[in-house]
Formats: structure tokens, C-alpha cells, sequence
């Protein structure tokens, strides 16, 4: 029975067990050198962990070293994956918290309706935003013919064209009137095939309004035109009432089939990112699995970790955080099954410990013990620098006291 290393955190009681175990305790200075692997996607410093005798030593490193590569590439393509489907639901959370109780959040009952994918609901988008266009068209051509009826109007020659500033000598009417109208412009609008025209009738509306406004603002209510205006203005608002129920019950409709849409979207949107996140989970339990065995592979490359280095290694257990202390049981407990990782005296059997635990436990000490001396470094040299700073504040002192005596 060799000699053991007991220390304790807060929790529990380690007990490291070994065959050749000296020393209960080490001071910080003489922390062991704990030399590890270092892995990454460029290399991998076989030399580091003694390998001996490995046949095609480089075609070997070769194939590590690409298959390092290889899944390095794929986690940082499932980062990517996990940072966009996260995105979308917190995005998704903060939209249904401003949202009211009894707001366009999407009930439980919508959910059970069928749920296509985001392809199929753009498509729809496409087919409902081109019928809902085609409908607007049908509005448009029977406001055309209030216009036609008002063109007609004895009273109406003074709208037809854009009103002839320089003609009239109306050297003032660009100050007065912010945005000159007349029915040439509306109807050249509304005919316009180029993308520029009319998107709603109520946009024409706004216009044939405007046109009338404009005189009557320009001219005194004494004035002719200024009451023409006004006599075909009181007859385009009688004839626009009787289109005003077509057009809300139109803009109804489109407000009910986007919120629709809208909601449909959302579910399709949840569906796509619910399934991605499961081929997340599914890519990173495939990932774990050659993860392992990339483990296994670089251990069996490993020269075994000899009597001195066990000493070594539990001396090293002995001066980590209870963070570190906490990962490194749970490191041997992946191994071992009946290790008791919690209780409240844990013993730990140096030479029980398989080659895979304990490369993964040199790897953690190793880690653990660099951080904490850099830590202890850059503690030491603030002490330093703000000491340094004191005396050169007393120094400042000191001779401008001298200076003002």
C-alpha cells in the first residue's frame, strides 16, 4: 500500500492514493511541471506526451491532423447554426413579451393547424400579394370613372392641366401652394406602367382632394375658380362615399390575410428552427462520439504516464480551485461508473485510474495551474505599478511643497 495526499475544499475530503507518494503538501513555487498535448486544428506535438515507436510517425500525424481540421471546421459551422436558430428565439421571446395577452400572440389551437414550410408561405405571400393588387385594380378603374365624371363638369377646365404660374403671372403661388395638383398629373399616374403609379385608391383620392384644396387656398373665396373649386369638391366627396365600403371592406380583408400570413410564417419560421436545433443536437452527439475516439487514439499514442508523474499529478489535484477540483471528479467519474464523485470523502487510486483519465487529468492540471500562476503574475505586477504610482505621487508632492516654500 503506497502513501497518499489528502486535501480538502470546501465540500469534500480528497484522498490521492499512489505507490510512491512523498509529499502531503507543496508549496506553489514548486508546482509540478505538468507537460501535456497540445491539439488544435494545426497540430498536434506528439513529442509533447513521449509517443514511442509509432510506424509512419508522419503519414500518422497526416491523417490526425486533417481529421483534427475537419472537426474543428464543423464546430465552428454548428456555432454558426446554434447562433442563428438562439437569435430567432430570443427575437421570438421579446416580440411575444411586448405583445399583449390579447394581441397576435399565437394561440395553441393555431398551432395544431397545419404547418407549411417558409418556401410555401413565401409562395403564397407572391399569389396573395398579386390578387390583393388585382382587386386594388378593379378599385382603381371604378375611381376612374368619378374622375371622368368630374372631367366632365362644366367647372372642371380649370383642373385639367398644371396651372401656368408664368402665363398668370402668379409669381407668388410656389409660396403659397407646397405641392401644385391637377388631373393630367393624377391620370398620367394612375396609367403609368413603369412601378411609379398608384398603390391605393386612397392615394388618388388624396390627390383629386388636393387639387381643389390648392385653388381654394390660392384664391379668395370671392374668387371664381376658388368657388369652383369648392362646388366640385362637395360633389367628388358625395360620389367617393359610395366607394368608401368597397374600399374599407378591401383594406379589411388584407389586414386579416397579413396578420394571417404573418402568423403562418411565424409557425413555419418556429418548425424550421426546431427541427435545425435537433439536427444541432444530433451533430454534436455524433461530434462527442469522434471526439472520444480521437481521445483514444492520441492516448494509445501515449507513452504510459509513469509512477513519478502520478506522484507528480496528485501534488498538482492538490493546488486547484474547487472549480477545477469539481471538473477533474467528474473527469474520472466519466470512466468510472461507481466512482462516488459527491460524497464527502473522495478517494482517488492513482494506479486505478485508466490512461485516458489520467492524460485528461494531466491536460486539466496542466491548464489550471499555467492560469493561475499568469493570474498570480498580473496580480503581482498591478501591486507593482500602483506602488510605483504612490511614490511618484509623494515625490510630485514633495517638490512642488519645495517649489511654492
Amino acid at each position: 500500500m503506497g502513501d497518499m495526499t489528502q486535501f480538502c475544499d470546501f465540500n469534500h475530503v480528497f484522498v490521492v492514493k499512489d505507490a510512491c507518494s512523498e509529499a502531503l503538501w507543496m508549496e506553489p513555487t514548486d508546482a509540478p511541471d505538468m507537460n501535456t498535448t497540445h491539439l488544435n486544428g494545426d497540430l498536434l506535438a506528439i513529442e509533447d506526451v513521449g509517443v514511442s515507436r509509432i510506424e509512419d510517425a508522419e503519414v500518422d500525424l497526416e491523417s490526425l491532423r486533417h481529421y483534427v481540421d475537419g472537426m474543428v471546421s464543423k464546430v465552428d459551422e454548428l456555432e454558426q447554426k446554434m447562433d442563428k436558430v438562439s437569435n430567432f428565439y430570443s427575437c421570438l421571446n421579446t416580440k411575444q413579451t411586448n405583445n399583449s395577452k390579447g394581441s397576435s400572440v399565437v394561440k395553441s389551437k393555431d398551432k395544431e393547424k397545419q404547418i407549411f414550410s417558409i418556401k410555401k408561405q413565401q409562395q403564397d405571400a407572391a399569389k396573395r400579394e398579386a390578387a390583393a393588387a388585382k382587386r386594388m385594380q378593379e378599385l382603381m378603374r371604378q375611381f376612374a370613372t368619378i374622375m371622368r365624371q368630374l372631367a366632365q363638369h362644366k367647372w372642371a377646365y380649370p383642373f385639367m392641366q398644371p396651372v401656368d404660374v408664368k402665363g398668370l403671372g402668379l409669381h407668388d403661388y410656389y409660396e403659397v401652394i407646397d405641392k401644385p395638383m391637377d388631373f393630367s398629373t393624377i391620370k398620367n399616374q394612375m396609367e403609368a406602367k413603369d412601378g411609379t403609379g398608384y398603390k391605393n385608391v386612397r392615394e388618388i383620392y388624396a390627390d383629386v382632394r388636393l387639387v381643389f384644396k390648392n385653388a381654394m387656398t390660392y384664391n379668395d373665396d370671392r374668387n371664381d375658380v376658388h368657388v369652383m373649386a369648392k362646388s366640385l369638391l362637395a360633389k367628388f366627396e358625395e360620389k367617393w362615399l359610395s366607394l368608401v365600403p368597397k374600399v374599407i371592406e378591401e383594406e379589411t380583408r388584407r389586414k386579416e390575410e397579413e396578420a394571417e400570413a404573418q402568423m403562418n410564417m411565424q409557425l413555419a419560421e418556429e418548425a424550421a428552427n426546431a427541427k435545425s436545433a435537433r439536427d444541432i443536437r444530433t451533430e454534436i452527439l455524433y461530434l462527442d462520439s469522434h471526439l472520444d475516439e480521437l481521445r483514444e487514439t492520441v492516448v494509445r499514442k501515449c507513452r504510459k504516464i509513469s509512477v513519478e508523474e502520478k506522484r507528480k499529478l496528485g501534488s498538482g489535484l492538490s493546488l486547484l480551485s474547487p472549480e477545477d477540483l469539481t471538473k477533474s471528479l467528474e473527469i474520472i467519474a466519466q470512466k468510472n461508473s461507481n466512482f462516488q464523485a459527491t460524497a464527502p470523502e473522495v478517494d482517488i487510486d492513482m494506479d486505478a485510474l485508466s490512461e485516458s483519465t489520467l492524460w485528461s487529468l494531466k491536460f486539466l492540471v496542466k491548464d489550471a495551474l499555467e492560469a493561475k500562476g499568469k493570474s498570480a503574475a498580473s496580480k503581482d505586477n498591478n501591486e507593482k505599478r500602483k506602488k510605483e504610482l504612490c511614490a511618484a505621487i509623494k515625490t510630485a508632492k514633495k517638490k512642488n511643497k519645495k517649489a511654492t516654500s
